[in-house]
């Protein structure tokens, strides 16, 4: 079965986009690649008690197994060891990955304390948009009980695009709760 938000940009979005900025046909717009998600870990990398609960938990939001990260080189004001665990890093690809977005617009942000909105200037100069979840518990998937830590996630969507403003609008047609200009 293929995802709600999967089916809507192959028939709405992607159509609309493709007369909104002129393109020759329907693959010269921008279409969203893959989700990066990363978690952190810092000095608790090193226990593999915290390790594995993040482990659990990044796995319950992405339903996929995430991949532990490593740091490249020891620094000392930071008290990192080379190759020790840095953190958790999941890719989203294809069906996975607009589940995910789905979820993670419908349910999730509106759940976000105080929420106001995304920042529109998360974009890099490639169209990339980059954003961080400071509480891992606004996914349903988490036990607010059972995580011993509120833990933050830095969430990348690359974005096969030409530049900024079409990657704002693919985003901003699939419902992103961008701020509005005047809204504070």
């Amino acid at each position: 079965m293929t995802p709600r938000l999967k089916e809507l940009f192959f028939k709405e979005i992607q159509p609309s986009l493709k007369t909104e900025f002129g393109f020759k046909n329907l693959n010269m717009g921008p279409k969203i690649e893959k989700v990066v998600l990363n978690m952190g870990l810092g000095l608790d990398g090193n226990d593999s008690k915290i390790l594995k609960s993040c482990e659990e938990d990044l796995g319950k939001i992405t339903g996929q197994k995430p991949v532990i990260t490593k740091f490249k080189k020891s620094v000392a004001n930071f008290k990192t060891r080379k190759g020790s665990n840095a953190g958790l890093k999941v890719t989203l690809r294809k069906n996975k990955m607009y589940e995910f977005i789905d979820r993670l617009i419908n349910i999730a942000l509106p759940r976000v304390k105080d929420f106001r909105g995304l920042s529109p200037k998360g974009f890099d100069k490639f169209g990339n948009y980059t954003f961080g979840i400071k509480e891992h518990i606004i996914f349903p998937e988490v036990s607010f009980d059972r995580a011993d830590k509120v833990r933050g996630l830095d969430v990348i969507i690359v974005i096969s695009s030409l530049n900024k403003d079409h990657s704002f609008a693919l985003l901003n047609k699939m419902n992103f709760p961008f701020i509005k200009k005047g809204d504070n």
